[in-house]
């Protein structure tokens, strides 16, 4: 359901599924719920290594469009709270 939410919010036309602004929605809220994941389960090695691999896909998502759309990058990282990209 709560992918459902997100695509729905961050899509850019009525068909949109994968543009860059819904991935990189998809992969905060993911990367926020292994977080939570890995507070409680310190020791969990293979989510972490998991984790990292989101952050990286994130930050290459938030590179691309960092360079196409400044605008958008702009909103899109306010709107979820992220920091941005260097």
């Amino acid at each position: 359901m709560e992918k459902k939410d997100i695509i729905e919010k961050f899509k850019q036309s009525e068909n949109d599924t994968g543009s860059v602004q819904v991935q990189i929605a998809l992969l905060t809220a993911r990367i926020n719920h292994l977080n939570e994941h890995l507070k409680a389960n310190p020791k969990d090695n293979h989510s972490r290594r998991g984790l990292l691999q989101m952050v990286g896909k994130r930050k290459g998502f938030l590179l691309y469009l960092k360079e196409r759309d400044i605008e958008a990058y702009r909103n899109l990282i306010k709107e979820l709270g992220i920091r941005e990209v260097k």
